[in-house]
């Protein structure tokens, strides 16, 4: 699975005090987004902890369209876009209505325990990669 998409009700905490969604928010928005894209592709990222392989995120790219308020229902849309061996790039659309919030690229990595870069799983590869 490449893409996927969950619906979130927008929490009063995750908002501003303008009433918007604070944009720090959306990089959770997106973290929950891939878990359940790896989720549902049968993966998790629990299973890759324990196995010493831990992903973070090296960039960010965003763009804010428009705002998503208290108790909105808001759709977070995740892609895979490229895997490599060095990396794993996501992007990510967030409507409310079909109308376009927030649009995103995160670019991951995987490290091991002691912060050294490893090469992205191999399952990972054979799934998403370039090849796959």
């Amino acid at each position: 699975m490449r893409e996927h998409a969950i619906e979130h009700r927008v929490r009063y905490d995750e908002c501003d005090p303008m009433g918007f969604v604070h944009h720090s928010v959306y990089l959770q928005y997106f973290e929950m987004g891939r878990t359940e894209l790896l989720r549902q592709s049968g993966g998790r990222y629990r299973d890759m902890e324990d196995r010493g392989e831990l992903v973070v995120v090296v960039r960010v790219d965003c763009r804010y369209k428009a705002p998503a308020r208290y108790d909105d229902l808001i759709q977070i849309k995740t892609r895979i876009a490229n895997v490599t061996m060095a990396k794993i790039v996501h992007e990510y659309t967030v409507t409310r209505d079909e109308l376009p919030l927030v649009t995103a690229t995160v670019t991951l990595a995987v490290i091991d325990r002691q912060g050294q870069l490893q090469r992205v799983p191999q399952d990972l590869l054979d799934q998403y990669g370039d090849e796959g």
